[in-house]
């Protein structure tokens, strides 16, 4: 079996209402990729580490796992903790191909989705103001 995975990463909080949007999307893309292995996984404070989201995958059968930041840029945990951890995976289990990519927020349909909402909060604050 050659599925793919995927695996969200978030720095993770002591709130577990913190979580929720990041539970939010990976319902969506579950929804939308129903044959994928989709888990989240965080930096500290809440589980599963990246480790062990990524033991489940393989123990799912993947083959492939491309890992998310869930960030808006890329900080020092994103330079130098992250890529740590993706090489430690690569050494666990070198049967799997595990994919670093770009923090979410360097993609252009994230700075567009935040766009909108933040000119949405200013019409907001317009429509309050004319009344």
């Amino acid at each position: 079996m050659n599925r793919s995975g995927l695996i969200l990463f978030a720095h993770g909080s002591r709130d577990p209402l913190w979580a929720e949007p990041f539970e939010a999307v990976a319902a969506q893309v579950r929804a939308a990729r129903p044959h994928a292995q989709v888990r989240l996984a965080y930096l500290e404070l809440m589980a599963p580490s990246l480790a062990e989201a990524a033991a489940q995958l393989c123990a799912a059968g993947c083959r492939s796992v491309a890992v998310l930041p869930l960030f808006l840029g890329r900080g020092a945990h994103l330079k130098r903790d992250l890529p740590q951890q993706v090489q430690a995976l690569h050494t666990a289990h070198p049967q799997v191909h595990f994919r670093l990519c770009a923090a979410a927020g360097e993609h252009a349909a994230l700075v567009a989705a935040m766009a909108a909402v933040a000119a949405q909060a200013l019409d907001d604050g317009a429509k309050d103001d004319a009344r």
